[in-house]
C-alpha cells in the first residue's frame, strides 16, 4: 500500500529538489530518510517527470501528489487526450470508469460530468488515485477497489456513460486482438448496455479499425487521435439506439482547438479523386488521416489531386492552409533516375511513400545526412514513374 512517509514535507521537498535528475541514479544512492527507500524516491521522481510531460497542470495544483509504478504511468492518458474525451460528455452526466488506472481520464470526466465512479482492481493504485484527487480538489468521484466487471454485474445502477480502457498487456505479453484484451469487452456487451446506453472504449493505435467495426454493435463514432503526427489512441463510441453507418473522425490535437476531419467508409469507397502531377504544393496527411483511412475523402474535401492511388500524397496549384497535415512548397520535381544529377543535396529530411527503397537505403545510396530544412519525397506517380519531389515546409 501507499507509504505515507513519502507525503511528508521533507520528502516532498527532496523530490522537487531532485525532480530533474536521473531517477535511476537516485535509486543507486543511499536514501536520506529512514522510512523511505531510495527505490521509492526514484519511483516518485520518475513519476514527477512523467506527469510534468503528460499532465503538467497536476503539478501546479497538487502540493503532495503520489506517483505509482512506472508501468501505470506509461499506460495513462495525457492531459490533451483526457480533455478531448471529456468534451464528448454532456454536462451533469454520470460516468462509470470501469478500468480507472492512474485516473487521468476520470479526472477530466469529473470536470465535465456530475458524478464519476472510478473502478481499479489494484488496491494501491486505487488508494493513490483517491489521495491525488483529494489533493487536486476533485470531490465528485467515488472509488471502488476491485474488478470493474464484478462491480457491475450485481449493480442496478445506470450511468449516462461507461468508459472502458481494456489492458493490452496480458500475462506480461502485449495483445493486439480486441477479444484478447482484459476485460474482453466483446463478451460483456450485453452487460454494458444493461447499465448504460452509451459506451466509450479507448483502444491502442495499432488495432485494426475495420475489424473492430465488425465486432462492436451500435457503433456510432470512431475517433483517431493524434498529437504532433503521432497516433495516440482510438476511441470507439457506441450508442444503444444507433443502427446507421459509423462516422470516422481524424482528430489532431494541438495547443489550440482540435482539428477534426470527419467522413465514413461508404463515402471513402465511392470517392474518385483526380490523379495528377505535382504542381506548386505537396501535402502529406497527418497520421490521424492515414490511420483513419481517409485516403480519397481528404482529396475530395480539400480539392486536391492525388499523386497515385497508393501514394497518399496530394498536390495543388494554390495553397490549402486548412489541410490536416504537413504542407510543402515544391522547389523541384525530377525522375528518380536523374535525381543526383539534378538535385545536389547532402542533408535533408527524406520520406519514402509508395517507393521501392526504404529511407535508410536512400540515405546510403546518395550519402544524404538527416535533418535541415529541405525535404525530399521519394514516391511513385499515377503512371508508375518513380519521382523525387524536393520541397520546403510551409509553416
Amino acid at each position: 500500500m501507499m507509504n505515507n512517509s513519502i507525503l511528508s514535507s521533507e520528502v516532498q521537498a527532496f523530490i522537487r529538489r531532485h525532480a530533474h535528475e536521473n531517477a535511476s541514479s537516485i535509486a543507486l544512492k543511499t536514501s536520506p530518510f529512514a522510512s523511505v527507500s531510495s527505490s521509492e524516491l526514484a519511483q516518485q521522481i520518475n513519476g514527477w517527470q512523467k506527469v510534468s510531460t503528460k499532465i503538467p497542470e497536476w503539478l501546479e495544483q497538487g502540493e503532495a501528489l503520489y506517483f505509482p509504478k512506472k508501468l501505470n504511468l506509461e499506460q495513462c492518458s495525457s492531459a490533451r487526450t483526457g480533455k478531448f474525451k471529456a468534451s464528448l460528455l454532456s454536462s451533469n452526466s454520470t460516468m462509470l470508469d470501469l478500468t480507472g488506472g492512474f485516473g487521468v481520464d476520470s479526472y477530466y470526466f469529473a470536470r465535465q460530468a456530475n458524478k464519476v465512479v472510478h473502478c481499479e482492481i489494484n488496491p494501491e493504485l486505487s488508494q493513490i488515485v483517491a489521495h491525488n484527487f483529494y489533493e487536486l480538489g476533485i470531490d465528485n468521484v467515488q472509488f471502488h477497489t476491485g474488478d470493474g466487471i464484478a462491480f457491475l454485474i450485481p449493480s442496478r445502477e445506470r450511468y449516462d456513460y461507461i468508459y472502458i480502457d481494456p489492458s493490452r498487456r496480458v500475462n506480461n505479453q502485449k495483445v493486439f486482438r480486441l477479444e484478447d484484451c482484459e476485460p474482453n469487452i466483446v463478451a460483456y456487451q450485453s452487460l454494458f448496455f444493461e447499465h448504460s446506453d452509451k459506451l466509450i472504449t479507448k483502444l491502442a493505435p495499432l488495432l485494426d479499425i475495420s475489424g473492430t467495426l465488425n465486432v462492436l454493435p451500435h457503433l456510432k463514432d470512431v475517433y483517431v487521435i493524434s498529437i504532433e503526427n503521432d497516433c495516440k489512441e482510438l476511441l470507439f463510441v457506441q450508442e444503444k439506439s444507433f443502427q446507421g453507418t459509423p462516422s470516422i473522425h481524424a482528430v489532431r490535437l494541438s495547443t489550440d482547438e482540435p482539428q477534426i476531419f470527419s467522413f465514413n467508409y461508404i463515402q471513402e469507397k465511392q470517392a474518385a479523386p483526380v490523379l495528377g502531377e505535382p504542381t506548386n504544393f505537396l501535402y502529406d496527411p497527418d497520421v490521424a488521416i492515414t490511420k483513419a483511412g481517409a485516403f480519397k475523402s481528404i482529396a475530395i474535401t480539400f480539392g486536391l489531386q492525388k499523386l497515385h492511388q497508393h501514394s497518399h500524397l496530394y498536390t495543388s496549384e494554390n495553397i490549402v492552409t486548412e489541410f490536416p497535415g504537413r504542407i510543402f512548397q515544391i522547389q523541384q520535381v525530377v525522375p528518380f533516375s536523374v535525381f543526383k544529377k539534378n538535385i545536389a543535396i547532402t542533408k535533408a529530411n527524406i520520406v519514402a511513400k509508395n517507393f521501392p527503397l526504404k529511407v535508410e537505403e536512400i540515405r546510403r545510396k546518395f550519402k544524404i545526412k538527416d535533418g535541415g530544412e529541405d525535404y525530399l519525397y521519394f514516391t511513385t506517380l499515377f503512371d508508375d514513374r518513380l519521382m523525387v519531389v524536393y520541397g520546403k515546409r510551409v509553416v
